[in-house]
């Protein structure tokens, strides 16, 4: 990988050189050479204008009347809009401890004055490729990170309603079971499933009960908290897990998902009012010591409300409602 003869025009280098007659001829030189070049005398106008315009390479003057070149390095390398811009220092300083002191604040080269444009021009190719080779290694990244992010999305997402999948509500159960029981607060579970929804998909077709579900979903997602964790269980049915949440704040929530149903108009079954039936189950419980028992009940309580009469939420600790 290499920086492209054309681009040197697109190239803009600020120049940061209080001495008129030692900026005039870089800036010529520069200039000459196919460089955008922008000059000022100061270290402060120098970090205005790194931060505002797109600046490809800086060569920073150590001695300048208001800041020194360090500071100024130093300051556009804490910014997180400057601190990738290549930084050649300049300066009739050439010891070795001035040297390293430009290094440490943060410059990419340190070229001692009076310079040759030949040096001048290599230091700047030199800094240029490192960029391209950095900004490349940075979008690799970014890439990388995008696509760790999709897979991870697509791990836990169901594909139909974007609700989580089962296999992630599996952990969270179990993450907020183990919370609930350690800091003693309550915790329900929902296992809702759609009444009679075979019928949809005979009488309708997969593809208006494939829509039904996708606007269960966001019927649920509508309603529930931010702290609340909803996903698609498997076929019609959808697991709510309800952090801080006891038996009567659960029975409130399931009878607002049941009107929420009940009251809507599916775009592909217009015709057709569908309902849910809703289980619930909570902790703190004698007898659910597990999340696993926490699901189970809740089907269990889910089960009985079909077998009563659907349209209804049960909680198995309360009974009917």
């Amino acid at each position: 990988m290499c920086v492209e003869i054309e681009s040197i025009a697109k190239t803009r280098i600020l120049l940061v050189e209080d001495s008129s007659v030692e900026a005039k001829t870089a800036k010529h030189s520069l200039e000459r050479a196919g460089y955008d070049v922008e000059w000022v005398k100061d270290g402060k106008t120098a970090i205005k204008i790194a931060k505002t315009k797109p600046i490809d390479v800086i060569l920073l003057d150590l001695v300048l009347p208001d800041i020194s070149g360090r500071e100024v390095c130093r300051y556009l390398r804490k910014s997180r809009n400057t601190n990738g811009i290549p930084i050649i220092m300049l300066t009739v300083r050439d010891k070795v401890i001035d040297r390293v002191a430009g290094l440490a604040a943060g410059a990419d080269d340190y070229l001692p004055k009076p310079y040759s444009d030949r040096e001048l021009n290599a230091r700047i190719y030199a800094c240029l490729r490192t960029k391209e080779l950095r900004d490349g290694l940075q979008e690799k990244n970014k890439q990388l990170a995008e696509m760790f992010e999709e897979a991870k999305k697509l791990a836990t997402t169901d594909p139909l309603t974007g609700l989580f999948n089962r296999r992630h509500c599996e952990a969270v159960i179990e993450y907020e079971f183990r919370r609930a029981a350690r800091y003693k607060s309550p915790l329900s579970c929902f296992i809702l499933d759609i009444d009679h929804f075979k019928t949809v998909n005979d009488k309708y077709g997969h593809r208006a009960g494939d829509t039904v579900l996708v606007e269960i979903a966001q019927i649920l997602k509508g309603v529930i908290r931010a702290v609340d964790t909803v996903a698609r269980w498997g076929g019609e049915e959808f697991l709510l897990v309800l952090p801080q949440t006891g038996n009567e704040g659960a029975m409130v929530l399931a009878q607002k998902l049941l009107n929420k149903v009940s009251g809507h108009t599916f775009s592909e079954v217009p015709d057709r009012r569908l309902t849910v039936s809703i289980g619930i189950a909570g902790i703190p419980s004698l007898s659910i010591d597990t999340g696993e028992k926490l699901v189970n009940a809740a089907d269990r309580a889910m089960y009985k409300a079909k077998r009563r009469g659907r349209n209804m939420a049960m909680n198995v600790q309360e009974g009917m409602r």
